[in-house]
């Protein structure tokens, strides 16, 4: 019965793929297996079938009437999004046709990635002041939260170097929810940021807003961009927020877990890519992927950029900087948001999440980004953040496996989100608190199985690229206990876990000597045979099988995935579920007391009314009979639904089986080159550090060389030389190199060397400063000047590492100096700035100002500037200067080189000339 449900799934398989492929299919697309994927992309890519808005984007399920995270089933989420890429990313492996992984990410670029327009005001955040406090409540009913200014934010450090990278303030990553036929009304439509009302095309939605408890069931959806036009007087906002006063504004959510998915989608595109010789074809999506894993740091920090660990009291928790505030971990969201265009004043908020799920890590994404070229973000410190993040997640997973094999819910460094104190004896992670329902606890958010394996697929895809120990002892434990959960029938029916149940807790995490866990443990409530979990299970059982050999998790994977393929429909694999949730309809949505609105529709939202109030068209729906029915007393519904992530995971389960299991009978090339020797500097000059090393060996063929200069990618040659140029003069550098095959392994880094420039002639190095006279009077009491900093070199600088000089002479009056800054594009609080004595003073030049930056400043990508600094200064007694003869004035009044005014990078001279 397996094998007949397998060849029923296949069955027009050749027609589909011929139809659909544009392209020559490899030989291997001949096993039954990658048939099957073929059959099943082609069911989904039909547009009789229904899974995509005229769009283009992907709908949550072809059916309207379902209720689970998005509300409706043609609302679409970040995860849909990913999943489509990773999909078109299997696609273009079996037929070499990279199109439509290039076109999911247009797509995603124009809607659910939100333009400029849509968040046109970004340019107005400043880092040293993130968000404004306001607490989580344990119900929605608690709700508004009373924003507190008294409470301390921390800075955020990952800003300016962004906005250096990128040259923009736009934050670039998914926002989590789209309504792609605008159910609701609002007209939030990507690229026009504004709210155009009910009508055709996609529109941003938000729902969640009020704390741990609130489920689907008692959310108010509201517009993304909310300017007053539905709800009450102040739109949505007072709903969840208490202020003296509310302001038209725009405000999106990102899903970590989805972002991270796509960028292991992107990770696949180029590995396959590149084993097709075609790597130059997904090149630029890739690179977007590298961009938003860049942004993606946001959610590796605190809500409010707060200390990490022990921060058990609001006002009490110190505001943190740098790296304090950085947790390393995949939490369950980051937001952005600010005030809408046009509605008078600018301003900027953004927000990490101190709430890490383990359903959410993605210890395959945090390697790519830390380890494959093409995938390492531009910024100086995204790459050293992401290599601590994967060790992070790995010490994270084993930390809150239980004594059975499955992983517990996970931690946060906000109790309560609101910064409380945990119950006496609860275990921590680096000082953060165990919680064994994170985020949200109707129902509680680690009870579902499918979170199980959704992070396991994650930890496997990483165990089979890079056979790490630790993922492999982790994965080994919790394939037994599953295997252990799940049967597979004679004829054809199966079951795996479905809903579990936790008792206990995990032990206090010491990374030097972890614990056993002992008394943390795990039961099954009872089972299903969902097909999207199943799928997540069976990639999760080949990975692992493919690269330990486990004969018995092969089988098994082979044994569900036969077993889910009898369950073919005309729109793909699916089997009925009963609802009994969805006698929840009638269940109250709480709204505050004497708050009273309408949705586009007209549908009043006030005190008393239920879900289905507020979505009145839900009752137009073909489907709602059954519901109404069951409402009226009758037995709970049954749906035969297709989820798109579903269908897609379905597809992807076949492909990477028949890539695994079936084309070479053991996975292909998984083995890494040897790591580089010998790396040994060659030559220096000014600006440059010549290198070479010795051959890597493999057991196919090494095909090129990553060169990291201080750990940031310096270039990727496919010989064993390396210049690096456009350094800065006199200043130490440290290389290491790795190597790399055609599959797309990579190398252990080789031992790293350090290389010293030589001392430029006249500083030439890899910045320059440029300067305009903000005084014309030569002869007044101040001394007024605008500079820019410019990277003239190859790679980036850390800003907190350079200082100018700007050389005067104090003539007669005060010894004693004030100085200002009035404006830096980067953060008046970012510059700091002094008058120093000349150790040798010459006419002209006695005095210099010096500027230098704070660790906040970030790095200075290549080609970027810091931007215009306003700088001034006086003498205490307010004497006047004689500017005639300083040494580094010039006249002019618009930006120049200028040459005599000093750059140093590490205290060695890299532009300019001294007096």
């Amino acid at each position: 019965m397996i094998a007949l449900g397998l060849s029923q799934a296949t069955a027009g398989a050749a027609e589909t793929g011929t139809a659909t492929t544009g392209g020559a299919r490899t030989a291997a697309a001949d096993d039954p297996y990658t048939q099957a994927f073929l059959t099943q992309y082609g069911k989904i890519k039909a547009a009789a079938n229904g899974y995509f808005s005229p769009d283009g984007l992907p709908y949550h399920s072809v059916e309207t009437l379902l209720v689970e995270a998005p509300d409706h089933g043609h609302e679409t989420t970040s995860e849909s999004v990913s999943f489509w890429m990773w999909l078109e990313a299997a696609y273009g492996r079996v037929t070499g046709d990279w199109a439509p992984f290039n076109a999911a990410w247009a797509v995603a670029e124009r809607t659910i990635i939100p333009p400029h327009a849509d968040q046109s005001t970004s340019g107005s955040y400043n880092p040293g002041a993130p968000a404004t406090y306001a607490p989580e409540h344990p119900l929605p009913g608690d709700y508004p939260s009373a924003l507190d200014p008294s409470v301390p934010v921390g800075r955020d450090p990952l800003a300016t170097e962004l906005a250096a990278s990128y040259g923009t303030m736009d934050v670039y990553g998914m926002h989590w929810l789209m309504d792609l036929d605008n159910t609701y009304g609002f007209g939030n439509k990507p690229g026009t940021g504004g709210e155009s009302g009910p009508g055709p095309g996609p529109s941003f939605l938000n729902t969640y807003q009020r704390g741990s408890q609130e489920s689907v069931w008692e959310t108010i959806p509201q517009p993304t961009t909310d300017l007053f036009n539905y709800g009450g007087p102040n739109g949505y906002l007072d709903l969840f927020v208490d202020d003296a006063s509310y302001a038209k504004q725009w405000k999106y959510t990102n899903a970590p877990d989805a972002d991270a998915r796509a960028v292991q989608a992107a990770y696949w595109a180029h590995r396959w890519a590149r084993a097709q010789g075609k790597e130059s074809q997904v090149a630029a999506s890739v690179a977007k992927a590298a961009k938003m894993g860049d942004y993606l740091r946001y959610a590796l920090f605190d809500k409010y950029f707060k200390r990490i660990g022990n921060c058990t009291d609001p006002k009490s928790c110190p505001a943190a900087s740098g790296r304090d505030a950085e947790h390393y971990l995949l939490s369950w969201y980051y937001a952005w948001g600010g005030a809408a265009a046009g509605s008078g004043g600018g301003w900027a908020w953004r927000i990490g999440d101190g709430a890490s799920h383990q359903g959410y890590q993605n210890p395959l994404a945090a390697w790519a980004l830390s380890n494959v070229p093409v995938l390492t973000p531009k910024s100086a410190t995204a790459r050293s953040d992401w290599s601590k993040s994967l060790t992070r997640q790995l010490e994270f997973l084993t930390w809150l496996q239980s004594a059975e094999g499955a992983f517990a819910g996970g931690c946060t460094n906000s109790w309560e989100g609101r910064y409380g104190t945990p119950p006496a004896g609860t275990p921590t992670f680096y000082g953060m608190a165990y919680d064994a329902q994170p985020v949200y606890h109707d129902p509680p958010s680690n009870n579902w199985f499918g979170f199980q394996v959704w992070g396991m697929e994650r930890l496997a895809a990483y165990y089979y690229v890079t056979g790490n120990a630790s993922a492999e002892a982790v994965l080994g434990k919790w394939v037994a206990w599953a295997a252990s959960k799940t049967t597979v029938g004679a004829d054809g029916s199966y079951r795996f876990p479905s809903t579990l149940n936790w008792t206990g807790k995990p032990d206090t995490w010491n990374p030097a000597s972890p614990g056993s866990n002992a008394g943390l443990h795990v039961s099954v409530v009872d089972y299903a045979n969902d097909v999207g979990v199943g799928a997540a299970y069976v990639k999760t059982l080949t990975y692992y099988a493919a690269k330990s050999g486990d004969a018995a998790a092969g089988a098994l994977a082979k044994a569900l995935l036969d077993a889910m393929a009898l369950n073919a429909t005309d729109k793909g694999i699916a089997v009925p579920e009963t609802r009994n949730d969805y006698g929840r309809f009638d269940d109250e949505v709480p709204v505050p007391d004497g708050w009273s609105g309408e949705m586009p529709n007209g549908d009043v939202i006030e005190p008393g009314v239920s879900f289905i109030d507020i979505r009145s068209w839900y009752r137009d729906d073909p489907d709602w009979p059954k519901v109404q029915a069951h409402l009226d007393g009758g037995p709970a519904p049954t749906f035969t639904y297709h989820r798109f992530w579903a269908q897609a995971a379905l597809a992807l389960a076949f492909a990477i089986y028949a890539e695994l299991l079936v084309e070479g009978g053991g996975g292909g090339d998984t083995e890494a080159p040897t790591a580089p020797t010998g790396l040994t500097v060659t030559a220096t000059t000014n600006d440059s550090v010549s290198l070479t090393w010795a051959a890597a060996t493999d057991n196919v063929a090494v095909t090129g060389y990553d060169v990291y200069r201080n750990g940031v990618l310096a270039g990727s040659p496919t010989t064993r030389t390396f210049t690096d140029g456009g350094l800065a003069a006199a200043t130490q550098y440290s290389y290491t190199v790795a190597a790399r095959d055609a599959a797309g392994n990579t190398s252990a880094l080789s031992a790293a060397v350090p290389a010293t420039t030589k001392t430029g002639g006249g500083g030439s190095g890899a910045v320059k400063v440029q300067y305009k006279n903000n005084d014309s009077s030569a002869g007044d009491s101040q001394i007024r000047m605008a500079l820019r900093l410019q990277n003239a070199g190859s790679g980036p600088v850390d800003l907190s590492t350079v200082t100018l000089r700007y050389w005067f002479s104090a003539e007669a009056g005060a010894s004693t100096f004030n100085t200002w800054c009035d404006y830096a594009a980067l953060g008046s609080s970012n510059v700091r700035h002094k008058v120093v004595t000349a150790s040798s003073p010459k006419p002209g030049a006695d005095r210099y100002l010096e500027v230098s930056f704070t660790g906040g400043a970030g790095s200075l990508a290549a080609g970027a500037t810091t931007g215009e600094i306003q700088l001034r200064l006086n003498k205490s007694d307010w004497s006047n200067f004689n500017e005639a003869d300083d040494y580094s004035r010039s006249t002019t009044t618009a930006f120049a080189d200028a040459p005599r005014i000093g750059a140093y990078i590490a205290g060695n001279l890299a532009w300019g000339t001294a007096p």
